[in-house]
């Protein structure tokens, strides 16, 4: 339901984050996998890879097409005025590269979980929902908010006629956006309670305890706006430096600055994921453990 250009990069983002919502079972799963043999459970039978691709193939992907096929214009940013615009194979592309974006998303978070490195799984969710929000946000000329907010061509070149309040009120009252909150309900919704669904029965754990250092609902809140807050506010920021510094210095500027927020030893953002309760040992490591009768 997002526009073309930024859709993979929320399928990946999307994949990585359902990953890290259930790191925890998946080092239970891939336990019983060890411990049962590959002929009794295959890591192929993964349910919670299963649901994501489900996911991405039943919610992302429908959605992303009703919207190519609603309004087109919106879809591709403006890039094409109608449908004579979009190439058929593009569409084809589209729909399989969506649910492959939230496939290696989710492997690559899943794989990071599994060897203790659940901070860089989540960074593989920051990432890639910093990418899908500097599209909207600034896109690839500086008019991405306009491209978001607006319903065609005539009026993207309309936007600086006109009084934002204006230009805003006219895409408010448009079809396009009744069909971006009908279906952002069911996409987003179901989204927002597999992650936090995910995050509680995995709490339900041997260990989740010791690891969580807050209550459910504040961690919840922190994961939340570590996965979704922090890479919109970071788009943001990186929009601004590069309006005001251009784009060579505006992203080094931005990359120094990220770089020490998420990379250092003792980071704030560091710091709050550690409150969550994200398992950070080697799923090896607690083979001995077994699941709370």
């Amino acid at each position: 339901m997002i526009q073309i250009q930024a859709a993979l990069f929320w399928a990946y983002a999307t994949g990585a984050v359902l990953a890290v919502s259930a790191a925890r079972q998946l080092q239970w799963w891939q336990r019983s996998v060890h411990e049962e043999g590959m002929r009794t459970r295959s890591r192929a039978a993964n349910p919670y890879l299963l649901l994501t691709v489900l996911f991405a193939a039943v919610l992302l992907v429908p959605t992303g097409l009703f919207m190519m096929w609603q309004n087109p214009s919106w879809a591709t940013m403006q890039v094409a005025r109608d449908h004579h615009g979009i190439w058929a194979g593009f569409v084809l592309c589209y729909a399989g590269g969506t649910v492959v974006a939230a496939l290696l998303g989710f492997l690559v978070a899943q794989w990071l979980v599994l060897v203790g490195a659940g901070y860089w799984a989540y960074l593989q969710s920051v990432g890639g929902h910093f990418l899908l929000f500097g599209m909207l946000v600034h896109g690839w000329d500086g008019t991405g908010y306009r491209r978001l907010l607006t319903t065609s061509q005539a009026a993207l070149r309309e936007w600086p006629k006109d009084s934002v309040v204006n230009d805003l009120l006219r895409f408010l009252t448009s079809g396009t956006f009744l069909a971006l909150l009908i279906l952002g309900a069911a996409v987003i919704g179901t989204l927002l309670i597999t992650e936090i669904g995910w995050l509680m029965e995995g709490w339900e754990l041997p260990g989740a305890d010791e690891d969580r250092k807050v209550a459910r609902v504040l961690a919840v809140a922190i994961a939340a706006a570590g996965v979704y807050g922090l890479p919109f506010i970071g788009a943001v920021a990186a929009s601004l430096l590069v309006r005001l510094a251009g784009w060579p210095v505006g992203l080094v500027v931005f990359a120094a600055a990220a770089g020490a927020v998420l990379l250092a030893r003792r980071s704030p953002v560091r710091l709050l994921y550690g409150l969550v309760g994200i398992p950070e040992r080697h799923w090896k490591a607690d083979l001995d453990l077994a699941p709370a009768s």
